[in-house]
């Protein structure tokens, strides 16, 4: 099979999963063939099976057919320092298409709109936008050099020539400002104001909402005529943080602790589905949370000096708060709404931080 019949089974299969629903970006998927912008030697990373490494020197058959199937390709672990196949944390990728598309597609960029990316990667997104709204409306911020230089290869080698630079994304670029949208690749706890700033009344920003509570959620704000900016949650996802939001490191504790038992069945937090857990994450900022399901269940709570320990039934906490108290309560606020779901839920970001609302801005969430 040669490029172009890669390039439209893989637009076919998302065309019919509903992730690609504009003939504009199917156009842009054979203008811009990802498998540029593959590394010779990467990780793919299917949803659903073991990942593996791919060699395009060695078996250049598997690695075109990873380049176009519907999963993310890791390009980097522990920002550089270990050479994929190794065991490490993975720091940079190019995406998964449908999440890519489905971003770009609420993204909903006009002709000529300028657009302001937040992680370069590996520059497939960039080039994607660039031939969309043309290579001068295009800035992309990455903070990682040697990943810039590797994106702005693959950039050239595709004929595209965004503007590329080398910054802290949290910061945006001020020096290209106003942008009509905002594109952000990598995942976000706390919404940079400087977005919001940097942006135009009427104009667009989407984003991977990483809380520190269970999954992700894609999230399109329109930035209003005060400062401000709001939108709803649309959908799931999961996205590498932006490297100054990283889980923080759980602290330690050697006692003593308080000690009781869950007033709920712990299991039920994580099975109640994702207006549960925006409720949860809406309501507990700052919190990270990590659970395994077992058996037996074990989940691990924290914050400043506060945590929890939870084994099945069993509770221990410690530090100032009492963090599985907390949430139980969030759960049960969540029950007393009337279970709501995701899509019933928003964010508000001002100048003051970002607010997790249900229904209307009007009506924010809390303890």
């Amino acid at each position: 099979m040669n490029v172009p019949e890669h390039i439209e089974a893989l637009a076919d299969m998302l065309t019919a999963s509903g992730e690609l629903t504009d003939p504009a970006w199917r156009a842009a998927l054979h203008a811009v063939p990802r498998h540029r912008f593959v590394p010779p030697v990467a990780w793919a990373n299917p949803y659903n099976a073991p990942g593996f490494r791919i060699d395009g020197g060695q078996r250049p058959h598997e690695w075109l057919s990873a380049a176009y199937a519907d999963q993310p390709i890791i390009t980097q672990l522990d920002d550089g320092a270990t050479e994929i196949g190794g065991e490490g944390d993975y720091t940079s990728s190019l995406s998964a298409p449908g999440v890519v598309l489905e971003f770009l597609e609420l993204l909903d960029p006009y002709e000529g709109d300028r657009v302001l990316e937040i992680g370069t990667g590996s520059g497939w997104t960039a080039a994607l936008l660039a031939y969309r709204v043309g290579d001068e409306n295009v800035t992309s911020v990455e903070i990682d050099p040697d990943l810039l230089a590797r994106a702005a290869a693959n950039l050239e080698g595709a004929g595209y020539s965004p503007r590329l630079v080398l910054g802290d994304g949290a910061e945006g670029w001020q020096e290209g400002a106003p942008y009509d949208r905002v594109h952000v690749t990598a995942g976000v706890s706390q919404v940079p104001y400087s977005w919001i700033e940097q942006t135009r009344p009427g104009g667009v920003i989407v984003f991977p909402w990483m809380p520190e509570f269970e999954p992700g959620h894609k999230v399109r704000l329109i930035v209003g005529d005060d400062g401000t900016a709001t939108g709803r949650f649309v959908g799931g996802t999961r996205y590498m943080m932006l490297r100054n939001q990283r889980t923080p490191t759980a602290p330690t504790h050697e006692g003593p602790y308080r000690e009781r038992s869950s007033v709920l069945d712990p299991r039920r937090i994580l099975r109640s589905g994702y207006g549960a857990d925006v409720a949860i994450a809406g309501c507990l900022p700052h919190v990270s949370m990590v659970f395994e399901p077992g058996p037996p269940f074990e989940g691990w709570l924290w914050t400043g000096d506060s945590g929890a320990h939870v084994v099945g039934p069993d509770v221990r906490q410690f530090g100032e708060r009492d963090l599985w108290d907390e949430l139980e309560a969030a759960f049960f606020r969540w029950v007393k709404w009337g279970q709501p779901e995701r899509g019933r839920f928003g964010m508000t970001v001002t100048p003051d931080g970002q607010q997790v609302w249900l229904d209307s801005p009007d009506n924010p969430i809390s303890l």
